[in-house]
């Protein structure tokens, strides 16, 4: 395996921003099946707006993040909406790749605690402190 990701993690982040700050304005404005599920047994209005019957989405309330700076796939104070969502998408596609490159990060400082990785990354022991397959099985077998 190559040294070097870099190359595939830079064109995988390139591909994300794209999708997220470009692609994503074009996706569908319908509701999807939860959205539409919940509409059952409602009359609609052409603004998606319920005028009569009854349904669980009557009963539907605002999230407690419904005011938050990303919210509704927006960047609030942003009145350009092909802008608040591309933004929006890009963002997030930057938050998420920092925070799990950071994990990455961390997991990979911490290193192999045990095991045959962590025997070649702490150097040459010797034959004497590591036997060899041959060893380790004739000594398994009974066989010393």
């Amino acid at each position: 395996m190559s040294k070097r990701p870099w190359p595939f993690v830079l064109g995988g982040l390139l591909v994300a921003l794209l999708l997220a700050g470009v692609v994503s304005n074009y996706a569908s404005a319908h509701p999807d099946g939860l959205d539409s599920s919940l509409l059952k047994g409602c009359t609609v209005n052409a603004d998606d707006e319920i005028t009569g019957g009854s349904c669980p989405a009557q009963r539907a309330k605002d999230h407690e993040l419904a005011d938050s700076p990303l919210a509704d796939y927006g960047v609030r104070g942003v009145s350009n909406g092909f802008l608040s969502t591309g933004l929006s998408g890009v963002l997030g596609v930057l938050l998420t790749f920092a925070l799990g490159g950071g994990l990455f990060w961390l997991a990979r400082r911490r290193g192999p605690t045990n095991g045959p990785a962590a025997a070649e990354a702490t150097g040459p022991a010797g034959p004497a402190s590591d036997p060899t397959a041959d060893e380790r099985a004739a000594r398994a077998a009974g066989n010393r």
